[in-house]
């Protein structure tokens, strides 16, 4: 699994020109699966968005983790998970990008909405996409601060 994790001050997420997902500050997830990944992948991404430390603390440095920031301020913790295959694709070669690593659609939703329901059982508020929808996606970045995760390259990964 793919991750790039944005912390936002506010996104949303549009489907047909109606709203379908909207947090205020905290964590916006690009999420790719790949054929190779499981529940394993989903749980253990899960746990380090879940504790990334990247939000300020009370001398502006980023040491705080999504909840950590979200309960000094006395706000839920909130993230948005969008699902996007596109993470998956390979560029290296021509001009048009490979998505053969990509898991196929049925495997990608359900890891998806596990990923979700592992992020809720951490204490996030977990926002949404819709799988294999076109959607505008609104965000406004905080610092700005992104970061690229790949569940495969963690030791002990599968």
């Amino acid at each position: 699994m793919r991750a790039v994790v944005q912390r936002v001050g506010s996104a949303s997420v549009s489907v047909g020109g109606g709203p379908r997902g909207e947090i205020g500050p905290g964590l916006l997830v690009y999420l790719g699966v790949a054929h190779g990944d499981g529940e394993r992948d989903a749980e253990r991404l899960a746990e380090k968005i879940a504790g990334l430390r990247i939000f300020d603390d009370a001398d502006g440095k980023m040491n705080l983790s999504v909840m950590e920031a979200a309960e000094a301020a006395g706000r839920p913790a909130q993230a948005l998970a969008v699902s996007q295959f596109t993470l998956m694709g390979d560029a290296r070669r021509g001009r048009r990008p490979s998505w053969a690593q990509a898991a196929p659609p049925e495997k990608a939703r359900g890891l998806y909405e596990y990923f979700m329901e592992a992020m809720r059982r951490r204490g996030l508020g977990c926002e949404s996409g819709e799988f294999r929808a076109r959607m505008e996606v609104s965000s406004v970045n905080d610092g700005p601060v992104t970061i690229l995760l790949d569940s495969g390259e963690w030791e002990g990964s599968g």
